[in-house]
């Protein structure tokens, strides 16, 4: 890091519980004699914070193809990792993003954290925290201004079928680390040392520490009502589409996570904080700092979707209006 070194640790540090059990220890830290703990549960435990200024993510459009890999900054300042004075961690707050379809407006997608364990050092600035995590993909309000999108809705809320209008319906992708069958994923200090990463993904002259993660992408969870699950992989087939094959089946997605330093917890603050982003991005609120940057090649230019695989898309969403909610 070039961070400012002389940047002063808040008060109140205690620290200790990285050193609480030797296999703790860095170059490999193992945490597996930590329990993973729901996410909110542990609110009023929260000493100190660090939050994601610039949650950095990366994945191949093309699988399989190294010069394929696109880089974006997801929606800055949402993220963060919360934890006592001596350094145990017990909440991680979920970075989100938009992106648009052409086939159906836009998209919105959640990185989601349902359970943690770890440690923050804050005078080693490192961290070292297992998550598991869901993605999650659900239309924004400004969606059913889209035709299409507006007739699958009418017609699924009048036969009572669940439309991923919001977070809470959303179309859940299951996630797990990459090559096993474990969905813990390992947080671990530094950069991601398996791909090359562009200056404008870097924030070194900014940010007080960077820690990756490193996950492959499952197919979709099925709902149990075929009609839903029909839609539900056309709307994955558009979003990764548009996204650059995001959240592909077997795909890996990697992301840096670039800290701001501590602060101290207001934990009435985290929990409306928590709240507000639990409802989403897309509920008239933006990002507190803006929005993210759109997927970007290595030398900076744009990722652009196939213009005649949008119409395709557009084709088939249209031919499932037309025969399954006629």
């Amino acid at each position: 890091m070039t961070a400012d070194q002389n940047v002063p640790v808040p008060p109140g540090w205690v620290g200790g519980f990285s050193t609480s059990d030797p296999a703790f220890a860095y170059p490999d830290p193992d945490l597996s004699s930590l329990p993973l703990l729901e996410n909110m549960a542990n609110i009023d435990l929260l000493d100190r914070q660090q939050a994601v200024l610039w949650p950095e993510f990366s994945w191949e459009t093309v699988p399989g193809t190294p010069s394929s890999r696109a880089y974006s900054m997801f929606a800055p300042d949402i993220s963060r990792v919360g934890y006592t004075d001596r350094g145990r961690v017990y909440s991680v707050i979920c970075p989100q993003q938009g992106t648009c379809s052409p086939s159906l407006g836009t998209l919105n997608i959640e990185v989601s954290v349902t359970g943690q364990r770890g440690w923050v050092d804050e005078p080693s600035r490192e961290v070292a925290a297992d998550i598991t995590v869901e993605g999650k993909v659900w239309f924004s309000p400004s969606a059913t201004q889209n035709p299409l999108v507006k007739a699958v809705w009418d017609a699924f809320a009048q036969s009572g079928r669940p439309f991923p209008h919001d977070k809470v319906h959303a179309i859940r992708v299951p996630i797990h680390r990459q090559g096993e069958e474990t969905d813990v994923l390992p947080g671990r200090s530094g950069q991601t040392t398996s791909f090359p990463i562009p200056a404008f993904a870097q924030h070194g002259d900014e940010a007080w520490a960077v820690a990756n993660l490193e996950a492959q992408i499952s197919p979709i969870r099925a709902t149990g009502d075929w009609l839903v699950d029909e839609f539900n992989g056309l709307v994955m087939d558009a979003f990764n589409l548009s996204s650059g094959n995001l959240l592909a089946p077997g795909n890996v997605l990697t992301w840096n996570v670039w800290f701001t330093e501590p602060a101290l917890v207001d934990r009435e603050e985290w929990r409306e904080h928590a709240e507000k982003w639990r409802r989403s991005i897309d509920a008239c609120h933006g990002s507190p700092d803006g929005d993210g940057s759109p997927p970007r090649y290595f030398d900076g230019t744009p990722f652009v979707p196939d213009p005649f695989a949008v119409e395709t898309e557009r084709e088939t969403i249209e031919a499932f209006v037309a025969t399954r909610l006629a």
